[in-house]
């Protein structure tokens, strides 16, 4: 990887994810002061801010970016902010990188951070009939656990997963989670107490479905050349980005449609969406997933998070089982998946979550995580989906 395409990572940091029942804001401000003391920067050097959106708390949610500046003190930074659903946080670090990548600034804040309601995810109020979104809501009753539920019946009709598979995911994830003070969840449950828990959308369970949560996360990146002057001379590096979109025809349901685009007018090779996402950070970073020694992706079910082992590369179609059952993504495997304890341990807060999933694997690249720690990691990958045809990657070495 050569340095035109590498930015620095100075700085990483959380506010734990949890019910707080206070303004994003609040969270977002606590991250960003973690990730600037952890890179020994100050808050003046700072030149461009980029902030990741939530769409449930006013206007403020809305610009992010200048949310942020503000509560941090005006500097003139210049600022962005991106809306993206789950791919927020890494749309507002592509922001930032090219920023940096481009010459316009040295030095980047990107933060994000929410609030969110009880239950389940509902949709954003007023009539919008030609919003798939909307629709799968009020004419079907679709919520997300619902939604994932259908893809959960797809894996098992297709490739024979079982309860006990998506039961199994869960508890390698509440592992990692129990050994993460930043997560909400931090107590190991077992097959059995998985298995007992309350159906909700069958054939997912309550312990089995990605939590609403309130967390915020940041990160300090910086051009190679500061972060030398700066006296860090092997730091961990962002090396390849993707935010892509679906290509036509897409053959599988992707949430929110109902329907799939007709393959008849279409390019027959225009692929599936989901492996696009990774291919396309990979091919930014000039590496392949036979290089990655650790995986933060989006298990907003523990089904998905089956799914995403074959988008990422790690396994071909239908072998996820087989990489779950034989402990190759588990804690001390070859490629250990959410290594964090994912979403699953976390629960979701949206604008967050893409660039929590990069400050996990910063702590992983410095030999940071403690008892979570993958030995000898050197390369990382995230992956998220976002609604409304977002996708997005970050690739990271040390």
């Amino acid at each position: 990887m050569t340095d035109d395409k590498r930015v620095a990572v100075l700085g990483a940091g959380m506010h734990p994810w949890g019910k707080w029942g206070r303004s994003f804001i609040e969270y977002g401000l606590a991250a960003a002061r973690q990730a600037l003391a952890d890179a020994g920067v100050d808050w003046t050097e700072v030149q461009y801010v980029a902030g990741a959106d939530t769409i449930r708390n006013g206007y403020p949610g809305y610009v992010a970016g200048a949310t942020f500046a503000q509560v941090l003190g005006w500097t003139g930074a210049q600022v962005s902010s991106s809306y993206s659903a789950c791919a927020s946080g890494a749309s507002a670090i592509a922001n930032a990188r090219a920023q940096i990548l481009s010459g316009l600034c040295d030095v980047a804040l990107v933060v994000g951070a929410d609030t969110t309601p009880k239950g389940f995810f509902a949709p954003v109020g007023g009539d919008r009939p030609d919003d798939p979104d909307w629709l799968r809501f009020r004419l079907m009753g679709a919520t997300n656990p619902t939604y994932f539920a259908l893809y959960a019946r797809r894996r098992m009709d297709r490739f024979g997963a079982t309860d006990e598979d998506f039961a199994r995911v869960k508890v390698k994830n509440s592992i990692a989670g129990a050994a993460n003070p930043n997560a909400r969840y931090q107590k190991a449950v077992t097959v059995d107490e998985v298995l007992a828990s309350p159906m909700v959308a069958d054939p997912l369970r309550l312990l089995e479905i990605c939590a609403t949560s309130d967390g915020g996360a940041a990160l300090v990146l910086s051009s190679l050349d500061f972060a030398r002057r700066h006296g860090v001379a092997t730091p961990v590096t962002i090396n390849g980005v993707a935010t892509v979109t679906p290509r036509y025809p897409n053959r599988i349901i992707e949430m929110p449609d109902f329907a799939t685009d007709s393959g008849v007018g279409g390019s027959a090779d225009a692929g599936a969406f989901r492996p696009s996402i990774a291919r396309a950070a990979y091919a930014d970073a000039g590496i392949g997933p036979d290089d990655v020694d650790l995986a933060e992706v989006y298990d907003l079910s523990a089904a998905l998070e089956l799914d995403w082992y074959e988008d990422i590369g790690l396994c071909g179609e239908g072998e996820a089982e087989k990489l779950l059952r034989d402990g190759v993504t588990s804690l001390g495997g070859r490629v250990p998946v959410n290594p964090s304890g994912g979403l699953s341990s976390f629960g979701e807060a949206i604008p967050a979550q893409a660039i929590a999933q990069v400050c996990e694997s910063v702590f992983q690249l410095r030999g940071q995580a403690g008892a979570r720690q993958v030995d000898g990691a050197r390369v990382a990958v995230t992956a998220n989906q976002g609604l409304f045809g977002h996708g997005s990657s970050v690739v990271l070495s040390r």
